[in-house]
Parts: C-alpha cells; structure tokens; sequence
C-alpha cells in the first residue's frame, strides 16, 4: 500500500538515520544551527525522498544492492553538489551504481531529490517505455537529459511533493497512486535514455579507490574520534595523496575533515548525556580536545552556543518533528 511522511529535524543524526541510502553519515561544515526536512512517499513499485538543508555539509552513503536509484537537484536554481571531485548541477542526475560508497559535499543550503526502482522493474520499465533494457552501471554517472524530459520528471516531483504534504490520504488511494506512480516511471526512464553522460577518469578511479578505504575505516569507528596517523595507515597513502584525495571529494584537507567529525562527535555526545554524571571537559578529553578554552570558542563559533548550554538542555529537544511543514526554504519550482 503507498505510504507518505513528512518529518523536521534540527540534528543531523536523527536526520542521516532516515534518509534512505544505508550508513548515512552527515559531518556539517557550515556554522549555524542545522534543520532539516525530508519527505519519504513509497509507491507500488517507486520510492522517492526529497531532503531539505539549511547548512552546507558533506554526507557518505551506501547504495542499496537491491535498488537502483538516481539523484538530482530539486529545482533550477540550486547549488551544485560535488561528488568525487565533480558537479552535479541543476538538470543533471547522479545515477548510483549498485553498493556504491561514495562522499557528496553541499556548499550551502540545498534541496535534493531521489528515487529508486529494483532491477527487474527498471529493466520491465525500459523494456516496455524505450524498447531496451536498462542496465545501470556499476560506477555511478552523471547524465544530463534533455530539458523537456528533466523538467517533466521536476513537475512530476513537485505534484508528489505537494500530495504528500497537503493531501497524503490521496497517495494511499490506489488509482490515484497507480497513475503518478506510472507517469514519474515514465519520466525517470526518459531521462535515463534522452541524455549525454559524463564518464569518470582513471585519476578520479583511483582517488576514489583510496577514498573508499577512508570511508571504510570511518564507518567502523563510526562513534570514535579517528586521527590522521589513523586515517594513512587505514588507506595505505601517504599524509600528500591523501589530502589531495581528500580536497578532490571534501572540498578540505583530512585534519580539518576529522577535527570538523570530532566536534560533532562530542556535541552529540554532549545532547545525549546526564548533564548531572558528565561535564564539558570530559566529553572534550574524550574526543580529542585538550585545551578546553579553545574547545569551548571553537565549538560556540561552529554551534552558536557553549558546550556548557549544549549540556545543560541534554534530552529536552526533540530531535525530530513528524507530520510538520516541510517549508525551510522557497517551494521546489521546475
């Protein structure tokens, strides 16, 4: 049966935890407060999320095996999204390659959109709308449909967008998500046939090779802080490649990347903990932080707050809020 929801959040943890793609780790690089929304609707055979920022950051992801799906902005007018080393742009799509990890680094606030099929629908789907079958590859490809096609499959997401926020008792009933279901399949496909791709380098195959060694060795201490010694053992590249690795698909060398992960490491150890059994200088001991003034303007300057404040509201801020608006920025508009 087709399914909708629409939730805020104002932590990136309890944000990564529901965006579709498995070991989601967010690491925001903007100062600020983050908040974020994201709309999930489930079809008969189509899922689709949209996600909304309010900071720049840089996600890693996994790809599903079981699914093949693609990215694109949600509307004309957003800023590019850099994925290993390379832009997405507006009007183009990020087609993921099964079991893909990879890194997507945002340098502002940004409006996202995907969607996925499995193999065999997107396969019965080419078959029947393009005459072939689709085989998505196993690098992920940037490809730029043309107009006409993208702007369809934007409207077609902004209808989806729309019933699911003001209207989403209509997605459950089954002729009204039949025929969506069937046009936004049909849009998909067009724009997987009517385009040009961009293929990767060898260059860039190898930055991403060391890079997946990275994100390796991040995903298995994914709650430790981790150190650049670390981080070139884990890799098997010396501290040089790996910045400029790390440059290519981070938009910033390794040291800034880890001090950036620790301190949000310890600010959301700080929001889960008893502020009566933890002090500020124990969680910073803990994540590397030895000079607890500089810790202190450090985290204010990236947070807008003391960690001290951060401590003494632990646990009374709801890190998600379901069923709200999904409005922190203008409409999505084709």
């Amino acid at each position: 049966m087709p399914t909708s929801t629409c939730a805020r959040f104002g932590d990136p943890y309890a944000y990564q935890a529901r965006i579709r793609a498995s070991g989601v780790e967010l690491v925001v690089t903007g100062r600020g407060e983050f908040r974020a929304g994201l709309i999930t609707v489930d079809l008969h055979r189509l899922w689709m999320q949209w996600g909304c920022e309010s900071l720049p950051r840089i996600a890693r992801a996994a790809q599903s095996e079981n699914r093949r799906a693609i990215l694109f902005l949600a509307g004309r007018d957003e800023p590019a999204i850099r994925y290993r080393g390379r832009e997405l742009t507006a009007g183009e799509i990020l087609v993921h390659g099964p079991g893909e990890t990879s890194y997507q680094r945002t340098s502002a606030a940004c409006r996202w959109a995907a969607m996925s099929l499995t193999p065999e629908d997107l396969a019965a789907a080419g078959r029947l709308l393009a005459g072939r079958e689709i085989l998505v590859p196993r690098d992920t490809i940037i490809v730029r449909p043309t107009r006409d096609a993208f702007t369809r499959l934007l409207r077609l997401h902004k209808a989806a967008d729309s019933l699911a926020q003001t209207a989403h008792r209509s997605l459950a009933h089954p002729e009204t998500a039949r025929a969506l279901e069937n046009a936004l399949v049909h849009a998909m496909i067009a724009c997987l046939t009517e385009n040009a791709s961009t293929p990767d380098t060898f260059g860039g195959r190898c930055h991403a090779t060391v890079m997946a060694r990275f994100e390796r060795a991040l995903a298995a201490e994914s709650k430790r802080p981790l150190y650049l010694a670390e981080i070139c053992t884990a890799t098997g590249v010396s501290e040089r490649t790996l910045r400029t690795c790390c440059h290519e698909h981070l938009g910033m060398g390794p040291m800034r990347f880890l001090w950036l992960r620790r301190m949000h490491l310890a600010r959301h150890a700080l929001q889960m903990a008893d502020p009566k059994t933890t002090s500020v200088t124990a969680v910073a001991v803990d994540h590397g932080f030895w000079e607890l003034g500089r810790f202190s303007i450090a985290y204010r300057s990236l947070f807008g707050e003391l960690p001290s404040a951060t401590l003494r509201r632990a646990g009374n801020v709801p890190p998600a809020f379901h069923d709200a608006p999904f409005a922190l920025g203008p409409a999505v508009s084709a």
